[in-house]
């Protein structure tokens, strides 16, 4: 899995020109990173509302476009294949820039990542 979004480094490159979104902008491994944090926890809840014994079962990979750049997300699956994504569903792979613009704002704030990650949660994709 990804390594955890390092806020420093990320300072640092923007503050020797790297771009915040496009094409390896800074933000982009942490679109994809909380992104795959909200998909984890669209599981979990799958998994304790499920009528039948069910559980995990690894992941899928998938190319996502998004405005801040393209990154592979891993999806998490489940064992009986009833588990459907909502923030990114199946054969989705295409994000709107809607994260992103809460992400710049948050960043900008200097919120935490568990905060970020909490807010984002809520947000459709």
């Amino acid at each position: 899995m990804s390594e955890e979004f390092d806020f420093n480094k990320a300072l640092a490159a923007l503050q020797n020109g790297q771009d915040l979104t496009g094409k390896d902008g800074i933000l982009t491994p942490l679109i994809k990173q909380l992104t795959e944090a909200a998909l984890k926890a669209e599981l979990d809840t799958h998994l304790e509302e499920a009528e039948n014994p069910n559980r995990k079962n690894g992941f899928t990979t998938k190319t996502i476009k998004s405005p801040s750049g393209n990154f592979d997300l891993q999806t998490p699956r489940d064992r009986s294949g009833s588990f459907e994504p909502q923030r990114v569903k199946k054969h989705q792979t295409h994000l709107t820039d809607e994260i992103e613009r809460k992400l710049i704002a948050m960043f900008g704030l200097g919120m935490s990542y568990a905060d970020m990650s909490s807010h984002i949660a809520t947000c459709t994709v």
